[in-house]
């Protein structure tokens, strides 16, 4: 009998330690300068976004967040070296949609892009929408393909590059569509834009925060918005699901991320500090700024989304064929 007291006293002393054993690497925590790693170069819109949540997240925590550009081979040389990182929370990564996109786009990764990662926060979500120039006689998403149906290869559409979100989802409208039409990659939104109102282009995916001043004066005409609801910026806009196509509802989100095996605790403190930063009407008007949607989601109600992109994005990229050299 006193042997099984003494034996059920321990497992007890141990159940009870494992909360204040969690307390504590919450409370330590964090212990040293924390970094950011963008794997995109410095300037752009992740960049800078990563810049202000690091300001913030370092006032709030009275350590250093610094942010460091790993750049290169479309976002996984930095996730890369998060994925090695060691687990103590004080190294993340701070990225885009294209992390879960790699996978489907090039198969040969020296990680996980779900497995080898926590997930701490969706930071923010960019709406984009179907855009046409005026001259096309065009009015709905049913015409466009009619439209081009009836003029295979005529009307060409752009994109920010290949193998972008953009470039995914022209490439599946056609496939959706059985549609011809011809593919032009840009370097990023702005000569893409200029070739479009120049007319080089008639056809194009574009953020809507981009695409609303020449929406408003007539410059554009929006067919579409991508996404599981029309947008708070073009709400007479139906999605494409509404028009009668599956497939285009995913966001372009920006995202937060720790090694897998960071202590849970540690995620969870991050998660809630960087929450209560994308709060804050000075930081989400700074984000809307920049067209991008504050979110601010928990760990695990962005863990949920993070498994369904990936799993949509392999379905949606595999029935386009697109893909990267390895």
């Amino acid at each position: 009998m006193t042997r099984l007291s003494s034996t059920l006293g321990i497992a007890l002393a141990a159940l009870f330690a494992l909360p204040a054993a969690a307390q504590q690497a919450s409370a330590d925590y964090p212990s040293q300068p924390v970094t950011l790693v963008v794997p995109f170069p410095a300037g752009g819109i992740t960049d800078n976004i990563a810049r202000l949540v690091a300001q913030e997240l370092g006032t709030a925590w009275g350590k250093p967040v610094v942010v460091d550009n790993r750049v290169g081979a479309s976002g996984t040389i930095g996730a890369a070296a998060v994925a090695r990182a060691p687990k103590d929370g004080h190294t993340a990564l701070f990225t885009i949609t294209t992390h879960v996109q790699m996978p489907a786009l090039q198969r040969k990764l020296s990680y996980d892009a779900v497995k080898d990662f926590a997930a701490v926060s969706q930071i923010g979500i960019s709406t984009s929408a179907l855009v046409v120039t005026p001259d096309v006689p065009a009015k709905t998403l049913a015409e466009l393909v009619t439209l081009l149906k009836a003029e295979p290869g005529k009307y060409a559409y752009g994109s920010t590059g290949v193998a972008t979100t953009s470039h995914i989802y022209g490439e599946l409208l056609k496939k959706e569509a059985g549609v011809d039409m011809p593919h032009v990659p840009y370097k990023g939104a702005a000569p893409m834009v200029t070739d479009l109102l120049g007319g080089h282009i008639r056809v194009a995916v574009l953020d809507t925060g981009t695409a609303l001043p020449y929406l408003q004066s007539g410059k554009l005409r929006a067919l579409a918005a991508l996404g599981t609801q029309r947008s708070a910026t073009l709400p007479q806009v139906p999605t494409f699901q509404q028009a009668g196509y599956a497939g285009f509802e995913p966001y372009a989100w920006i995202a937060l991320f720790l090694p897998a095996g960071t202590p849970q605790p540690r995620v969870d403190k991050m998660s809630k500090a960087v929450a209560a930063i994308i709060a804050k009407p000075e930081v989400q008007k700074k984000m809307r700024d920049m067209n991008i949607e504050p979110v601010g989601s928990t760990a695990a109600e962005f863990a949920v989304v993070l498994r369904q992109d990936a799993d949509t994005w392999k379905r949606v990229i595999d029935k386009t064929g697109i893909r990267l050299e390895d």
